[in-house]
C-alpha cells in the first residue's frame, strides 16, 4: 500500500492573531472617539487630528501584517510600537496640562496595548516585557514623572497581561511540537505495524516453510533450509527491533505454519460479505458456522478481519499439531461482529506469550491484535493448558474503515 499518513496539524496561535486583529480596529475608533467627544477642550486639537489619521491608516493597512505570526515581523513590531510611544508622548503637546493631572488618557489611549501584544503573541514574554516597558517609561515621561494612580494600575496592567499572554504562547508552541511529534509518530508506528503483518504473513512463513521442508529433503535441500532459516531469524530481529516497539512485541504464530491466502473481492467499493472471505478456511479439520443472511462489512475491514483469522489459524496448525482441529464462528450482532476462532489442541503454556515476546514473534500482536486495534475492534485471546485456545475478534460495524488507511492520502 503506497502513501503516507497525513498528520493533522493544527495552530493554537490563529484565534489570538484574530482576536489582536479585531482588537486593533475597535480600539482605533474607541480613542478617535474619546477624542472627538472632547476635542474641544484640546489645547492643540490639529496635533491630535493629525495623529488620529495616521493611526488610523496604519491600524487599517496593517491588518495582514497580524493575520500570522510570518506576516508579522521585527520592522512592523518597531514601527507599531514607534507610533505608540509617539501617541503618547505627543499627548502634552495637544491636549491641557489640567487635563492630562485629571487622568485624561493619552491619544493612542487602550490601543497601545494592541501593540505590546503583538509583541507579545509573536516572540513570548521577552518580548512583552521589552515592550511594555518602553510603554511604562512613555507614561511616565507623559505625566511628566508623576504618574497619577490610574496611569500606574493601567501601565501595570499592561505589562502583567502581556508578559502572561507571551509565556502562554510559550507554551502553547511548545505543546503543538509536542502534539504534532506525536502524531508523527504515531502515523509512522501505524505504518510500520502494517509492514511488520504483512512480512510476518508471508516473508517469514514462507522462509519458515523452506527451512522446514529442506531440512526433511536433505542435500542441496537442506544447505537451502538452513539459509532460509538464518534470513528469517535476521528478518524476524529486524522486524521486531528496528519496525515496531519492543513492547508491542508478542505471540507469533511459529515457524513452520502454513501460508494461507485469502481471495480479495473484485469489486472493493463497498460493503462485501464477510462470509464469502472466511469460506476458503473451512475444511476438513476447519468447521465453519455462519449465519443465514449476509454478513457486511466494509471491504478493508471485512479483509483485515479475515486476514487475522487466517493467522489465528496458523497458530493452531502450528501449535495444536496437525491432527487438531479448529471451528469458526460469525456471529453478526446489530453494532458488531464477532468471529470467534477455538481448536481443541493443548493450549497455551502459562508464560508461553511473554517468551515469544521476548524472541520477537509478531503472530498475535500484530496479524492479530493490531489489525483490530487499526478497525477499532478488539482481539481477545483465553487459552486453558490441555483444553485449547479460543480467540475472539470483535469489529464494530460503524466507521469500520481501518485507522491508518482512513488517514492516507
Amino acid at each position: 500500500m503506497a502513501g503516507r499518513e497525513r498528520v493533522m496539524r493544527m495552530s493554537v496561535e490563529q484565534p489570538l492573531w484574530r482576536a489582536l486583529a479585531g482588537y486593533r480596529v475597535l480600539t482605533m475608533v474607541y480613542a478617535t472617539g474619546l477624542f472627538a467627544s472632547a476635542h474641544d477642550q484640546f489645547a492643540r486639537p490639529w496635533v491630535a487630528v493629525s495623529y488620529y489619521a495616521l493611526l488610523g491608516v496604519w491600524t487599517l493597512a496593517t491588518l495582514r501584517k497580524v493575520s500570522g505570526a510570518a506576516h508579522c515581523t521585527k520592522r512592523f513590531l518597531a514601527v507599531d510600537l514607534t507610533i505608540a510611544l509617539t501617541g503618547i508622548l505627543l499627548t502634552p503637546l495637544a491636549d491641557t496640562a489640567a487635563r492630562i493631572e485629571d487622568g485624561a488618557p493619552t491619544l493612542p489611549s487602550i490601543w497601545t496595548a494592541g501593540a505590546v501584544l503583538a509583541f507579545a503573541i509573536k516572540g513570548g514574554w521577552r518580548w512583552a516585557a521589552f515592550a511594555s516597558t518602553l510603554v511604562a517609561a512613555a507614561n511616565l515621561v507623559e505625566r511628566s514623572g508623576v504618574p497619577t494612580r490610574d496611569t500606574v494600575h493601567a501601565v501595570l496592567l499592561v505589562w502583567i497581561a502581556s508578559i502572561a499572554i507571551g509565556y502562554v504562547v510559550e507554551v502553547a508552541r511548545a505543546s503543538e511540537r509536542t502534539l504534532a511529534r506525536a502524531l508523527e509518530i504515531e502515523a509512522a508506528t501505524r505504518e510500520r505495524e502494517r509492514l511488520a503483518r504483512d512480512i510476518h504473513d508471508g516473508v517469514l512463513q514462507v522462509l519458515a516453510m523452506v527451512q522446514r521442508r529442506g531440512t526433511v529433503l536433505g542435500g542441496e535441500a537442506a544447505a537451502l533450509g538452513r539459509m532460509a532459516g538464518e534470513q528469517e531469524v535476521a528478518l524476524r530481529t529486524l522486524v521486531s527491533g528496528g519496525l515496531v516497539p519492543p513492547s508491542r512485541v508478542s505471540e507469533d504464530s511459529a515457524r513452520g505454519a502454513a501460508v494461507r491466502a485469502v481471495d480479495e473481492p473484485e469489486d472493493a467499493s463497498g460493503p462485501v460479505d464477510l462470509r464469502a472471505l472466511l469460506a476458503p478456511y473451512a475444511g476438513a479439520r476447519v468447521g465453519f458456522a455462519e449465519p443465514g443472511a449476509p454478513v457486511t462489512l466494509a471491504e478493508p475491514a471485512a479483509r483485515e478481519l479475515a486476514a487475522a483469522v487466517g493467522a489465528a489459524l496458523d497458530n493452531v496448525r502450528a501449535h495444536a499439531g496437525a491432527d487438531a482441529r479448529a471451528w469458526i464462528l460469525v456471529e453478526d450482532e446489530p453494532g458488531q461482529v464477532i468471529v470467534t476462532v477455538r481448536d481443541d489442541g493443548p493450549g497455551i503454556p502459562e508464560g508461553r506469550l511473554a517468551q515469544a515476546e521476548g524472541e520477537g514473534r509478531l503472530g498475535v500482536a500484530l496479524s492479530i491484535r493490531g489489525r483490530l486495534r487499526d478497525l477499532g475492534g478488539s482481539a481477545e485471546l483465553i487459552s486453558v493448558p490441555g483444553q485449547g485456545t479460543e480467540v475472539e475478534l470483535k469489529v464494530p460495524k460503524a466507521d469500520s474503515a481501518p485507522r491508518g488507511k482512513a488517514e492516507r492520502r
